[in-house]
């Protein structure tokens, strides 16, 4: 069993992505890139140069969001982004405005598929 000061403090590991550009996924299914600036003792981060990544189908865009705080208990995941590689492989840069557009379809067409579902909840298909 590890000694009491062979135990990391928590948070520590967040000290090495100081000044890094991260990816940041959020609860709610958010993808934000930044750097990290700064965070506290319970891991909120304060991020900078904050961009939101919509990915839709193989399209992707970025929306430029500025100066982020985010709560802890909001991050999912949290990693370093490689400079050298700024676009997804595979998925296409459109404007903001062209990804907003596209997400809203999406998220139109998720609603309808979900109702039609529930209403034929009632077939039994198994």
């Amino acid at each position: 069993m590890a000694s009491l000061q062979e135990v990391p403090l928590p948070g520590t590991a967040l000290a090495e992505e100081l000044d890094q550009r991260l990816l940041v996924v959020l609860r709610d299914g958010r993808k934000l890139l930044g750097t990290l600036r700064s965070f506290d003792q319970f891991a909120n981060l304060v991020i900078e140069g904050a961009v939101e990544r919509i990915i839709v189908g193989e399209q992707f865009g970025d929306i430029p969001m500025g100066l982020q705080i985010i709560r802890a208990e909001n991050v999912v995941l949290l990693g370093r982004v490689d400079e050298a590689i700024d676009a997804p492989e595979g998925l296409t840069r459109i404007p903001a405005a062209q990804i907003k557009e596209a997400q809203k379809g999406e998220k139109e067409l998720n609603k309808l598929k979900s109702t039609i579902r529930a209403r034929m909840d009632f077939l039994d298909l198994d």
